[in-house]
């Protein structure tokens, strides 16, 4: 019995250092079945996007201290009435390129309900300009979806949250 918890002991620090790869993969279908309703079977006439700017890392004093917080989004239905079908939820990283994609299929999101994404602290892998592409759609008019993230971490007995608005995605410029 000591022997295995002296063996214990000594590999609890190689499981925290492990690399934020190894972390479980995201299953929105199983971890938010009660959110989710039947894909609509009318046409998805309505469609749209966020950008939604997520810090996984943040430079503090005079950019000599790093500080990695953990990040949830988040994506409401503000419907009090129709499902909002989510296409894509995507993780990117500060040059762009794509570091998680959490939807092998597109979802129905009962009207009012929320699903969401953790990343934990130690996933750093988005870097200072982290930021997510959520893609969703509907049968027809509807209440444009919340979506947010939540940025909570620390360094000694300071502890900093905060929140960041998606903003709708539209082409801007000459047509």
């Amino acid at each position: 019995m000591l022997t295995a918890l002296a063996l214990a002991m000594l590999l609890c620090p190689l499981a925290s250092a492990l690399p934020a790869l190894a972390q479980p993969k995201v299953n929105i279908e199983q971890n938010f079945a009660d959110s989710l309703t039947a894909m609509p079977k009318e046409e998805l006439g309505v469609s749209g996007g966020f950008y939604v700017p997520a810090y996984s890392s943040v430079a503090m004093s005079q950019g000599k201290l790093r500080v990695d917080f953990s990040v949830t989004l988040s994506v409401h239905n503000a419907s009090e009435t129709q499902p909002l079908v989510i296409k894509r939820i995507a993780y990117f990283d500060t040059a762009g390129k794509q570091v998680e994609s959490y939807l092998k299929a597109p979802v129905a999101l009962k009207p009012l309900a929320t699903v969401s994404i953790f990343i934990p602290t130690d996933d750093v892998r988005g870097g200072t300009g982290a930021n997510f592409i959520v893609d969703w759609a509907a049968t027809g008019e509807i209440t444009e979806p919340v979506v947010e993230a939540l940025m909570v971490g620390g360094v000694a007995n300071a502890h900093y949250s905060f929140m960041s608005q998606g903003r709708p995605t539209r082409t801007v410029g000459k047509k």
